[in-house]
């Protein structure tokens, strides 16, 4: 069955079942003759960090909610077979004849997925001119000081932490950091 031409298709899942969709294909795979005609299943995810409780956590989500994409031949009732499936709505574009992902489309959001996983993540933490922090990391860990500059873009903090009984400005990165 190997000479069956394989093309990316994007399967709707009810937006948090995602996981339980690719867990349960993966099972049918094994289980049945399914596995001649998928290839592989992929949820594009993107890592993300956030502050809970004073940690710095870092949390995967779908970077694509609600579609699962999978690499399959749609002959005979395949199609039917997987739109079938627990938690799942249908094929993107129409369940009647699905439409395959171009190969632009798809090196398009798998690139976009790695270059979201190469960037250290988003942080859901706001910070404010004047707030004062405390440095966790880094040779001045310990110390606290006021927040004078934010650059966003780079992730980047400026403070005044004093030193010696002096104002010394320290540019640290925002996982450096953690509010006071």
């Amino acid at each position: 069955m190997s000479d069956i031409e394989k093309k990316i298709y994007v399967l709707r899942a009810i937006s948090g079942k995602e996981n339980k969709v690719k867990e349960y294909l993966e099972a049918e795979l094994k289980n049945t003759d399914l596995g001649e005609y998928v290839a592989q299943v992929l949820i594009p995810t993107e890592k993300t960090f956030s502050v809970r409780n004073g940690k710095k956590v870092m949390t995967e989500r779908p970077y694509l909610p609600g579609y699962v994409l999978v690499e399959a031949a749609l002959v005979g009732e395949v199609a039917h077979r997987l739109r079938s499936l627990p938690n799942v709505i249908g094929f993107l574009g129409g369940s009647d004849n699905p439409v395959p992902l171009r190969p632009s489309e798809v090196s398009r959001i798998l690139g976009s997925v790695d270059e979201m996983q190469e960037q250290q993540g988003e942080m859901d933490v706001q910070f404010y001119l004047g707030e004062t922090v405390k440095v966790t990391f880094g040779p001045f860990s310990g110390f606290s000081g006021i927040i004078e500059e934010i650059n966003t873009e780079k992730k980047k903090l400026k403070v005044m932490v004093k030193i010696f009984g002096r104002k010394t400005p320290l540019e640290l990165g925002y996982l450096q950091v953690e509010k006071e």
